[in-house]
């Protein structure tokens, strides 16, 4: 059996003893060569969950496995791209780039790393504190890839680039999970911003993963739905549902066939993702499934 990238089981992470849970019962598996999404909205717990996956937080609670071992041992193997991009700022990108050289001996990809650079004209000699924000993503985001990762752990990586900058580096990541099977995991709140990259999606919200699986196996689960107003959507699973005149619209789990009366449709993924963060009361697919054991 192929070993997971992450397997996570009751992972919960808290700042003090009495402060509230970051993280609680957070369980999932993503196999490796996957092009992750991590969404939900700030504050739900997406950063601290790459910390964890990344050997730079310990969980208060649960265990999680990292490429088949603890995150310390898997250090080496990941590339992580914190949200804040901390580099030196003393440094100028060629210093940075002959350090991150220095430091992953035997594993350094010097092309990548100065392909990278040079797709945004950045000048060698610069310090990093003379950058954009922007540039600085581009050089953190060099560091990471030239170190070959197996698993890259990416904390909203293209909140600061343009749209230009971000199809670029977007094509560089897709290029590099395709040539070397690398799995990507990538944290935004910006779901349309990943919904055609990605195949695999981890929606954390309040704290909890609320879904986790392939995006077309969750998508095809779902359906929407539009009916009279009086209907009984029971017994489909009714993640969300509005009333609006005389049409009740909602994103259901289909339990069996649907009536022919219904207007039925596919959901995207962005609607697929609101409908969960509006209804945190919404029961998941695991939580059904557990109900029926």
């Amino acid at each position: 059996m192929t070993v997971p990238a992450i397997e996570a089981d009751a992972l919960g992470k808290r700042f003090g003893r009495r402060a509230a849970w970051a993280l609680r019962d957070c369980s999932f598996r993503l196999p490796t060569g996957r092009v992750c999404a991590v969404v939900g909205p700030n504050g739900a717990g997406k950063s601290t969950l790459l910390a964890i996956a990344a050997g730079l937080l310990a969980p208060t609670d649960g265990t999680i496995t990292v490429l088949g071992t603890d995150p310390a041992s898997a250090r080496p193997r990941v590339g992580f791209v914190d949200q804040d991009k901390p580099l030196y700022p003393q440094l100028t990108v060629d210093e940075t780039l002959r350090m991150g050289a220095d430091l992953n001996p035997g594993r350094w990809d010097a092309d990548t790393a100065r392909r990278i650079v040079a797709g945004g004209d950045l000048d060698p000699g610069k310090r990093i504190r003379a950058l954009s924000g922007g540039q600085r993503t581009r050089v953190a985001l060099a560091l990471a890839l030239a170190k070959r990762p197996e698993l890259l752990l990416l904390d909203e990586p293209m909140a600061d680039l343009d749209p230009l900058a971000r199809h670029e580096l977007m094509g560089v990541l897709m290029g590099q999970a395709a040539a070397h099977g690398t799995t990507i995991v990538m944290s935004s709140h910006v779901v349309a911003e990943l919904e055609d990259s990605c195949d695999h999606l981890l929606l954390v919200g309040g704290g909890r993963v609320r879904l986790a699986g392939e995006i077309d196996d969750l998508l095809a689960a779902h359906t929407r739905v539009s009916a009279p107003a009086a209907t009984d959507l029971a017994p489909h699973d009714v993640v969300e549902s509005r009333t609006t005149g005389r049409q009740v619209s909602a994103l259901i789990r289909p339990s069996g066939p649907l009536p022919g009366d219904w207007s039925t449709g596919a959901p995207s993924l962005e609607e697929l993702v609101l409908s969960y963060l509006r209804n945190p009361e919404a029961l998941t697919p695991a939580d059904t499934l557990e109900a029926a054991v």
